[in-house]
């Protein structure tokens, strides 16, 4: 991916000779630490006809959530095509030990990030969860839209691509019915949106930093849930939360019901073998 038109485009952007050293930064991209004089930076590269405005989207999300100045995120330095690669240089994060001063601190700042509140569900573009394109059309009601542009299109999806059987369909038309009575309303929070536990950093001063985001203002158990999978967080992120916001008495169900969504993607990204948790949720309604 680092060819020499990309490098000299990367260069002229940073206004500096650069050194490139590969680092790790998932399945979809290529990814670099750049050093730049004596600065830093992280940048990302894929090929934009498989992830059409990917990067745009991410450098939306993530001066969306820098703009509520309360939890912090990687300033964007440069967001740009060159030929059929898309390109997003951010600020390189330092990292430090995620302390139980930490956690608390996260559960904190999650939930002044969820005090931010819309009277509706979506946003004002779409973006990506994962590889995968996510919907944000602006919705009044949260389990409308959780049905709608949630579930229903990776059901689908997982259909068409023989991952999901019709009788799974019907055992989801099921859970649809009962959504109402589960999610109690509330306004929509401004969420992370895929706030697993690769998707969060620990800076060298032990502040939360969050990346990869796939916002939209939705239901905040979205957000919760999903740090239960994948090792979870440590326990003072919860009590720290539910001291500055507090959890509704069902919390463990809403939890289980929103973490479809997560699991529906990463069945139709990488198949069966995240099927049985899927199973198991919707068989109990």
């Amino acid at each position: 991916m680092l060819t020499a038109a990309i490098q000299s485009f990367i260069e002229q952007s940073l206004n500096s000779p650069c050194i490139f050293n590969p680092v790790g930064g998932g399945s979809i991209n290529h990814t670099y630490r750049i050093v730049a004089g004596n600065k830093t930076f992280f940048c990302k590269l894929n090929q934009l006809a498989a992830f059409p405005g990917l990067f745009d989207a991410e450098q939306k999300g993530l001066k969306l959530l820098a703009q509520q100045q309360v939890i912090r995120t990687p300033r964007v330095i440069a967001h740009a095509h060159t030929g059929d690669t898309q390109v997003l240089i951010l600020e390189w994060i330092e990292q430090g030990l995620k302390t139980e001063d930490f956690w608390k601190t996260f559960g904190r700042q999650l939930a002044a990030l969820h005090h931010i509140q819309h009277n509706q569900c979506g946003l004002d573009s779409d973006n990506y969860m994962g590889a995968l394109p996510q919907n944000n059309h602006w919705t009044s009601s949260w389990t409308e839209f959780f049905i709608h542009q949630r579930l229903q299109p990776q059901v689908k999806l997982a259909l068409d691509r023989r991952l999901l059987e019709p009788a799974h369909v019907a055992q989801f038309e099921k859970l649809y019915q009962q959504l109402a009575g589960i999610f109690a309303a509330e306004p929509a929070a401004l969420l992370h949106g895929d706030l697993w536990s690769g998707n969060f950093l620990c800076d060298d001063a032990g502040q939360p930093v969050l990346i990869d985001p796939a916002v939209y203002y939705g239901h905040r158990s979205m957000d919760l849930a999903m740090t239960t999978l994948f090792g979870g967080f440590d326990a003072p992120f919860y009590e720290s939360y539910q001291h500055y916001f507090p959890l509704p008495p069902n919390y463990r169900q809403q939890w289980e019901i929103c973490n479809l969504y997560p699991l529906l993607i990463h069945l139709n990204l990488f198949g069966k073998s995240y099927l049985s948790d899927i199973l198991y949720t919707i068989r109990r309604y």
